[in-house]
Order: C-alpha cells, then sequence, then structure tokens
C-alpha cells in the first residue's frame, strides 16, 4: 500500500492550496477575510474529496493485485486439500525463515568461535547475514544496521571515524 499512497499524494497533494494561491492573486482586492475564509475551507473539502476518491482507488487496487496473487498462487486452503503434498508444504512454508534464521546463527557462531576467514569469505558472509536480516526482519533491521557495517569496511580500510561514507 506504500506505493499506492505515494502514487495518490503525488496525484492530489498540494491542490487545494495550489487553488487557493491563484485565489488569493487573482480575485480582488476588496476580498473580506470571511470571504477568503469561505474559498479557503470549500477548496479544501475539494482536496479532501479527491484524497478520498484516490485512496478508495488505491485501496481498489490493492485488493485486486492481492486477489491476483490469489488466483495465481493458490492459497493456504487450497493446499489444504491435497492429502500428503499440502500439509508438507504448508509446513516447510512455516519453517522456512527459522530454517534460514538458525543456519546463519550457526554460520556466524562458527566464524567467531573456530573458522579463519578470507576477507572475501567474510564480505560473503556478512552479504549473508544482510540478506537473512533483511528477509526476517524486514528492510528496517538492515537499514539499522547498515551504518554499523559500513564502519567495519571503514575501520578495515583505515580510514575509521573520518565520517565519509563508503
Amino acid at each position: 500500500m506504500n506505493l499506492f499512497k505515494k502514487i495518490v499524494s503525488a496525484a492530489t497533494g498540494g491542490i487545494g492550496k495550489l487553488a487557493f494561491e491563484v485565489v488569493e492573486k487573482y480575485f480582488p482586492p476588496g476580498m473580506s477575510e470571511a470571504e477568503r475564509e469561505k474559498v479557503r475551507i470549500d477548496l479544501q473539502k475539494m482536496e479532501d474529496a479527491r484524497t478520498r476518491e484516490a485512496d478508495d482507488a488505491a485501496l481498489m487496487a490493492e485488493k485486486v493485485h492481492t486477489e491476483r496473487v490469489s488466483i495465481l498462487e493458490g492459497s493456504a486452503s487450497d493446499l489444504k486439500s491435497m492429502p500428503i503434498l499440502g500439509p508438507l508444504v504448508l509446513f516447510l512454508r512455516g519453517c522456512q525463515r527459522p530454517a534460514w534464521g538458525f543456519a546463519t546463527l550457526y554460520l556466524d557462531w562458527l566464524w567467531f568461535s573456530s573458522w579463519n576467514l578470507t576477507d572475501r569469505q567474510e564480505t560473503a558472509l556478512i552479504v549473508i547475514n544482510s540478506l537473512v536480516l533483511g528477509f526476517l526482519f524486514g528492510e528496517r533491521a538492515v537499514r539499522n544496521v547498515s551504518p554499523m557495517i559500513a564502519e567495519v569496511f571503514r575501520a578495515r580500510v583505515g580510514g575509521a571515524g573520518n565520517g565519509k561514507p563508503i
């Protein structure tokens, strides 16, 4: 829905304010404050109605998209109807996140406890950690950890604390 909200905001943002500025500039200078406020309220109502229509359209588009994905990929209830394979696929889908998480945790434990890795292998493990972290916890987790990773690489290059991005 985030993409749809950005589209809605781009399509409707600021129209009422812009229209009021035009009205203020080109309407008679003797317009009373009450008339200006009435025009401002009317324009705001128009902008709110347009935004509401755009939000409804974005919601409908997301609903259609979700239904299409459900039709193309199937749903959990579709899988339940298959005798042996269905429950197995549901189980594997449910185990995927913990399996990737524990596998990465195990690799990290080996890395920090006993492995002597080359720079290239360490870089590969950092990439794997970032991918799994992003998969398990979303973009926010990767965004929060990336400055720390950048500092590690900066320290390796010899420019620790210089504040410049890599």
